[in-house]
């Protein structure tokens, strides 16, 4: 079987499970979006993706896709999902289109201070309280939201997090609601729009979708697993 063949196989196999969790949450398809996660993959993968039709790539270094992004097709959109240290802020606003892991008001400003134009980000938000984790503490949401809309190029469009790993998806679930509900709370506190919400992966796709994800973040599903 050849790459292409195969990896069209996993594709079909993520876009079904995408398309009935959408169904079961009586959502339309269009709401929600596969974020191919590319992290460790080689150019070359990359483009076999592209070639079955994906145009949004996730990627966790900033390093790795200074090399990546010049390597691949020039239509497709760069995505920052990882943890960005402030120090590398400008040539993250070079390469990517949108940042879903803005976790400090710290690299809100250095975001702001070294992007040329309107950079989408996204506030990632450690709703479960986890010491492992990155992110603004729910608490803290607002404060950075409005800080944001002060600033000249940071635009956010919405939250992102990242739960604590449970083989079992159900006990994810109230932390994808917990964002949904904090997303609702601000767009109803701040009187803004915050339409995107970054969340679920391989293992619970279904219930970030049934939660309101309109991002999903998928690596091993469509790439196999990491080397």
């Amino acid at each position: 079987m050849s790459e292409i063949t195969s990896f069209e196989e996993r594709l079909t196999t993520v876009q079904a499970r995408i398309e009935k969790a959408c169904a079961t949450a009586g959502r339309e398809l269009k709401q929600v979006r596969l974020l191919a996660v590319s992290k460790t993959k080689p150019p070359e993968a990359v483009e076999i993706a592209a070639q079955c039709g994906l145009r949004f790539f996730g990627e966790n270094k900033v390093q790795e896709a200074q090399v990546k992004v010049p390597a691949c097709s020039d239509d497709l959109q760069w995505h920052l999902i990882g943890h960005l240290q402030s120090n590398k802020a400008k040539l993250a606003a070079q390469l990517f289109h949108m940042i879903h892991s803005v976790d400090s008001l710290k690299l809100m400003r250095a975001l702001d201070n070294h992007a040329e134009q309107t950079l989408p980000i996204l506030l990632q938000v450690n709703v479960a309280g986890d010491v492992a984790k990155f992110g603004f503490k729910p608490e803290e949401a607002r404060e950075a939201l409005e800080k944001a809309n002060e600033s000249g190029h940071c635009e956010v469009h919405g939250l992102m997090t990242i739960p604590p790993f449970s083989a079992d998806p159900e006990k994810t679930r109230a932390h994808f609601r917990a964002l949904r509900e904090l997303r609702d709370q601000l767009e109803q506190e701040v009187g803004m729009p915050l339409p995107e919400l970054s969340m679920g992966m391989s293992h619970d796709l279904e219930v970030a979708i049934e939660e309101g994800s309109t991002w999903v973040r998928i690596g091993t599903d469509l790439f196999g697993a990491r080397g």
